[in-house]
């Protein structure tokens, strides 16, 4: 009984080690020190709790870290201008966390243990969150500035975090700042946010009190993303409700009467308000980098993400350009260049790798072997969710990857010992 408790704590932690180093504020200001506690953590768990090593989950680990190194060193060395080595090693330090953590879990556990975890993980999340919006009506002005060298928001007991100098929204009269819970950004909150609505919905309980609170608290992230990928998702979930109870349907119907209300006011907002410049600069994320792949295809400009601002200054959209992709979307665009990083992280995969590599990477992130169930709409969330936050090669989504290559290894292993 103990022992079964100490596991579930220590696989709890390892899970919410991971999705803070995706996004989370503790590994923002402190990255380096908990990065070396979450592989210690690791590697004591494996080395000294786990059980027997299975060698071809051993081997096929091994395999994806040299795959990953190797891809590395390829775009090191060819890229079109010297790359900043620290850069590639904290690459590094990802694929090894990463492909640690699934090898725990498959050599140790389970997959389901992982989604059981991560499920338990993202509902602590929630509820910090759910406190941290209400928090701020009474903390407002209590607030204290907690800074690194690339981030700065505000902070209550270093806790509760806001960033109130541009999060401020008003809606239907209430002014409130933009939830971003434990992250840097409220749209990596809703990610993960979408991603338990997800677990709750289609694989766990459809406890229709926690969706309505996981509705709400998409609500508080005001974020046009995260509420695109909600309305996707209570439409399926309101289809499979149809199935076996038609008179809940017009009622969750009702309910997203007021979803769509708000989305429809950040929209508005994003295409010809205050927040269209954030927009645009997405629509400009989405082509630009595409513009960058095709004049380096094979190797693309290399990872280092300050060599890929500097470069990108260098790349306009010209007029014509902008104008047929402003009609597409249906958009004044003012943005030509820009010297910040991609918030599309798959196309600055594209740019920065390269055709081959990218292509391989994104193969593998669908060919993910962790959540089968709604296979497609998962990826839908995954996808849509690193496409408009710089995410994919960050440890909780990198860990989709590994997957797929550690997958392939291993049937290719499996073939191999077959036939010997």
């Amino acid at each position: 009984m103990l022992g079964s408790i100490k596991n579930k704590i220590l696989d709890n932690t390892i899970v919410l080690l991971l999705i803070l180093s995706t996004g989370g504020l503790l590994f923002v200001f402190n990255r380096n020190f908990v990065s070396i506690i979450f592989f210690v953590l690791l590697f004591f768990t494996i080395f000294f709790l786990g059980k027997k090593l299975k060698k071809s989950l051993f081997y096929s680990s091994l395999f994806t870290i040299f795959s990953c190194v190797f891809l590395g060193v390829i775009n090191y060395n060819f890229a079109i201008v010297e790359q900043t080595l620290n850069k590639y090693l904290f690459h590094l330090l990802t694929v090894t966390l990463v492909v640690t953590t699934l090898f725990h879990f498959k050599n140790n556990r389970s997959n389901e243990n992982f989604v059981n975890n991560l499920y338990t993980v993202l509902k602590i999340i929630a509820i910090h969150a759910f406190i941290n919006f209400l928090l701020f009506f009474i903390v407002k002005n209590k607030l204290s500035i907690i800074s690194s060298t690339y981030h700065e928001c505000e902070t209550f007991l270093n806790l509760f975090f806001y960033t109130t100098e541009k999060g401020m929204v008003e809606l239907f009269g209430l002014e409130f700042c933009r939830n971003q819970g434990l992250f840097w950004e409220p749209g990596i909150l809703q990610a993960y946010l979408n991603i338990l609505f997800f677990l709750e919905a289609f694989v766990y309980n459809r406890n229709k009190k926690l969706l309505l609170a996981i509705t709400f608290l998409v609500l508080t992230t005001y974020s046009t993303t995260g509420i695109a990928i909600l309305l996707v998702q209570i439409l399926i979930f309101i289809k499979e409700e149809f199935k076996v109870n038609k008179l809940l349907a017009p009622l969750l119907l009702f309910v997203m009467l007021p979803i769509y209300i708000v989305f429809s006011f950040n929209v508005d907002s994003k295409l010809r308000g205050e927040k269209q410049f954030s927009f645009q600069k997405r629509i400009f994320d989405l082509t630009q980098p595409l513009f960058i792949a095709v004049d380096h295809p094979l190797t693309g400009v290399g990872l280092d993400l300050f060599q890929f601002q500097n470069i990108r200054q260098e790349y306009y959209i010209s007029s014509n350009t902008l104008h047929a992709i402003n009609s597409f979307f249906g958009v004044d665009s003012k943005i030509e260049v820009t010297d910040k990083g991609s918030s599309n992280s798959i196309m600055f995969l594209l740019a920065t790798t390269g055709f081959p590599t990218a292509i391989l990477l994104i193969y593998m992130f669908f060919k993910q072997q962790i959540i089968f169930k709604k296979r497609k709409l998962w990826m839908f969330i995954l996808t849509i969710s690193v496409m408009s936050e710089p995410l994919l090669l960050r440890p909780f989504f990198f860990l989709f990857i590994c997957s797929g290559f550690i997958y392939m290894f291993s049937k290719f292993i499996f073939i191999k010992k077959y036939k010997s």
